[in-house]
């Protein structure tokens, strides 16, 4: 599937569980070719079990975002993201003190390419943040779940028109599946489901800017350049507010205050335990986790917020349900292909010496 969206945008690289601490052991000193350490099994389940453990930790605080939004109102989607910036920025500064890592930070910032990219990873981001709150406070919380459903089709055709890359049969069946859905939801609500398509695309982009600078840059110090960034803007955006007397920050209680204070909180640490998923597992888990975020958010938008679905609408998430089943069964063939490929090879080494 290529890229791993992520309601944050972060792309990090994710390592098998072979390569993990504890994956394998060597013999002990004078005992050449003894068997491998019953304890590695143990040390791998640990990993993939905390692995899985912090993916869903991601995808589900990820998934239950909308309620938060939620709880924030009256504050409009523009105040959310502008204080979503600017508390995002002095959470991820303590996290880096604490980690001791203002040297990775000051070399990511200094490093010219690292720094351009990550400039346009942060007005994609800008876009999806704003497309999916203003989604959320306006009543529309199911298509904005609709948008993160797609997006996996969106990574896929990225890999074809930007990466050139062949697609296999079902990934292309998956694809005039999803094309087939939108047209269904385009009728169903009238118009073209503008914010689904602008969240999956500016997601999608995302995805493929952010993979370009790879693992030299980590999630936090990739969240704190592009806080940094978007700051500027975000204050600027804060004073207009207040001075227009149309900010929420100071005018809704303490509650409040705290709350939207609590966004850098809220916005990094999913971020944290996305990195540490990435590290403890392969991609395809990752690529299945993803799906928590998408399915929690479309229930809560019907159990919580109690909106709408007719008849259109369910056949619509249908057929973009049925085409995420086709990718699915694609990538786990295409993963037990190159399992046994790998293993094939191992064999004819291990003969070969």
């Amino acid at each position: 599937m290529g890229l791993v969206p992520n309601p944050d945008g972060s792309v990090s690289s994710a390592v098998s569980t072979a390569s993990t601490p504890g994956a394998a052991t060597s013999g002990a000193p004078g005992t050449s070719g003894a068997p491998v350490s019953s304890s590695a099994p143990k040390a791998v389940d640990k990993e993939s079990t905390a692995g899985i453990l912090f993916g869903i930790g991601a995808y589900g605080l990820w998934g239950l975002l909308p309620l938060y939004f939620f709880v924030l109102q009256p504050a409009s989607a523009v105040e959310i993201v502008a204080n979503r910036v600017v508390w995002s920025l002095i959470f991820c500064a303590l996290l880096i003190t604490v980690t001791r890592a203002w040297r990775v930070l000051g070399a990511a910032l200094r490093n010219r390419s690292v720094l351009g990219t990550l400039a346009a990873a942060a007005g994609l981001i800008a876009v999806n943040w704003l497309t999916y709150t203003y989604g959320v406070t306006t009543g529309q919380a199911v298509e904005t779940s609709l948008g993160y459903f797609i997006n996996p089709l969106v990574s896929v055709l990225l890999g074809v028109f930007v990466l050139k890359e062949r697609l296999r049969p079902l990934q292309w069946a998956a694809v005039g599946i999803g094309f087939i859905a939108v047209g269904v939801l385009t009728v169903s609500y009238g118009k073209l489901p503008w914010i689904a398509l602008t969240l999956a695309v500016s997601f999608g982009l995302y995805g493929f800017v952010k993979k370009r600078v790879g693992p030299r840059v980590d999630a936090v110090t990739s969240l704190t350049v592009e806080s940094i960034v978007l700051a500027p803007l975000a204050a600027a955006t804060m004073v207009v507010l207040a001075a227009t007397g149309t900010a929420s920050l100071t005018t809704q209680g303490a509650g409040h205050f705290w709350l939207l204070l609590a966004s850098g909180v809220i916005t990094a640490v999913p971020l944290v335990f996305f990195g540490a998923s990435a590290r403890r597992l392969p991609m395809t888990t990752i690529g299945l986790l993803q799906y928590f975020a998408p399915v929690l958010q479309f229930i809560v938008a019907l159990l919580v917020f109690r909106e709408a679905m007719t008849p259109e609408r369910w056949i619509g998430f249908g057929v973009v349900w049925l085409a995420l089943l086709v990718l699915t069964v694609d990538m786990l063939a295409a993963t037990r292909r190159s399992s046994a490929a790998r293993r094939l090879a191992r064999r004819e080494a291990r003969a070969g010496a």
